[in-house]
């Protein structure tokens, strides 16, 4: 009984310190979970970056379609009727001016200059006869030993001697002309493509046989289409009356890369291709490494105006083609984020020109997106001046603008 009475007593005692263990733990509890109540219940507002709004002249940026285009180009063609000896240059290579390229059978060529050398001579004897025998019927005239009639003819075949001598020679440098137009030479300095004939092929300088091409390829032009309205609509939104020459162009490669060189807007035509409502604008950039190919298809960034009052934001603070089109975050006077719809103009860099939705002095949100989105709506910010990785975003300052005193 004694012992059974001893258990009973250890089991109360565990027992009832369990229960005061649990009471003790749930007072704590409670006074934990009473301490954010008494500091008010209120999460500290989150932090994000914001950029003030201002007005400043900005260039209009627009990308346009483009095919490039050599400055020069020669149809290397036959001159003469022949054979072709040989090709004495490496396809694709780049040739000087008057380098020979191919050389075609002159022995015929040869052959009519042989001929034309000896009529000269023949040409030339005669007149020394006819000058010789003129300069002895003069003091014979002279002196009545002779008829006048006989010094005429004299004089006269003198004359046709010397006319004989000039056809002579005319006909003398057609044949060296002839007899040069057997090596067929560049016209033009460039890159010479592949060779059209070959060792044996009868050319024909009637049918006027081509024989190669040599493009001029540095620099090379740039020939920009665009759309007569789109043309015009950034002549009124920027107030100029033209497109001036000059301006620098930025080409814009197949896989999205930009050309190592920036090249120059020359002229825009005056005329409209009424098949296709466009324009064409001409651009030059220098190629020395051939980085562009003739006919290849490219895209170029110019800036083709200028805006007098536009305002900058960074790319990363708007979001674009959504339902609402074009949006961004607006912090307002009470702190509190706002969606608001903007109208984009063009491209600047790393950021956006926004031409209508945005007043100047207004705070934009460009990070802390995500901060936002795990509060509930309308909770208020605290806006802090946004700092780029490199540099400041142009177009717009990075300090907080004060929140003006709520109404």
């Amino acid at each position: 009984m004694r012992s059974a009475t001893s258990s009973s007593l250890s089991l109360t005692r565990i027992a009832a310190g369990t229960l005061a263990a649990l009471v003790l733990l749930s007072a704590c509890g409670k006074k934990d979970d009473a301490a954010p109540a008494a500091a008010g219940g209120k999460m500290p507002a989150p932090e994000v970056g914001v950029i003030t709004t201002r007005f400043e002249p900005v260039a209009l940026e627009t990308e346009l379609p483009a095919r490039a285009e050599p400055v020069r180009t020669a149809q290397v063609r036959a001159r003469v009727n022949g054979v072709v000896l040989k090709r004495v240059f490496t396809e694709g290579s780049e040739v000087k001016q008057g380098q020979s390229l191919f050389q075609i059978d002159p022995d015929t060529y040869q052959a009519q200059l042989n001929s034309a050398q000896a009529e000269l001579a023949r040409a030339q004897a005669n007149l020394t006869q006819a000058a010789a025998q003129a300069e002895r019927y003069k003091p014979l005239v002279e002196a009545n030993a002779i008829s006048k009639q006989e010094y005429t003819n004299a004089v006269a075949a003198q004359k046709q001697g010397e006319a004989a001598v000039a056809a002579a020679r005319a006909q003398l440098r057609v044949s060296q002309i002839n007899v040069g137009y057997t090596s067929v030479n560049a016209p033009i300095a460039g890159r010479i493509g592949r060779a059209l004939v070959t060792e044996g092929a009868l050319v024909s300088a009637t049918e006027a046989t081509q024989m190669a091409l040599i493009q001029q390829t540095n620099p090379m032009y740039l020939n920009i289409t665009q759309s007569a309205v789109e043309l015009q609509r950034l002549r009124k939104q920027a107030g100029a009356s033209r497109v001036a020459g000059g301006l620098p162009v930025t080409v814009l490669l197949e896989d999205g890369s930009e050309l190592g060189v920036r090249g120059k807007l020359l002229f825009s035509d005056v005329t409209v291709d009424p098949s296709s409502g466009q324009v064409t604008l001409r651009a030059t950039v220098p190629n020395p490494d051939n980085a562009l190919l003739p006919g290849q298809y490219v895209r170029v960034r110019l800036a083709q105006a200028e805006l007098p009052n536009g305002i900058v934001v960074p790319q990363q603070a708007v979001t674009r083609g959504g339902a609402q089109g074009d949006t961004l975050m607006v912090v307002g006077p009470d702190n509190k984020p706002a969606q608001r719809t903007v109208k984009i103009g063009s491209q600047q860099g790393q950021n956006w020109i926004v031409t209508d939705g945005l007043k100047e002095g207004e705070r934009v949100m460009v990070d802390g997106f995500q901060k936002v989105q795990m509060m509930p709506p309308g909770t208020p910010v605290k806006p802090v001046p946004w700092k780029p990785a490199t540099g400041t975003a142009p177009g717009a300052t990075t300090a907080a603008a004060p929140a003006p005193a709520s109404r």
